[in-house]
């Protein structure tokens, strides 16, 4: 058994994480970051949920380069070749479920 307080995380660089669970293919991590990302796309679903903090989540469509703020609770679903990328406004803790091995 796991009991984490997402706020109480603190790692020591950005997107380090925390492994939580891996069920099935699919890994459950909690990461820290107060760096950006880089631009990628996913070999899978990843499901990408704000726990604390917010996140600017960068993202291209068919209309262009877009940006969506994510604060706590909100979902960002990024579907298989979706290429995204997270910029945290101060420092977010995130939880994010993906097929186990993906960047």
């Amino acid at each position: 058994m796991k009991i984490v307080t997402a706020a109480d995380v603190a790692l020591d660089h950005a997107w380090a994480a925390i492994d939580l669970a891996r069920i099935a293919d699919a890994t459950v991590r909690l990461h820290w970051t107060d760096e950006p990302y880089v631009w990628h796309t996913n070999d899978g679903v990843e499901v990408f949920v704000v726990l604390d903090g917010a996140v600017d989540m960068h993202y291209r469509d068919e209309a262009g380069t877009q940006v969506t703020r994510l604060e706590p609770g909100r979902i960002f679903v990024a579907e298989d070749g979706d290429e995204h990328v997270a910029h945290p406004v101060g420092t977010a803790r995130i939880l994010v479920i993906e097929q186990a091995g993906s960047i």
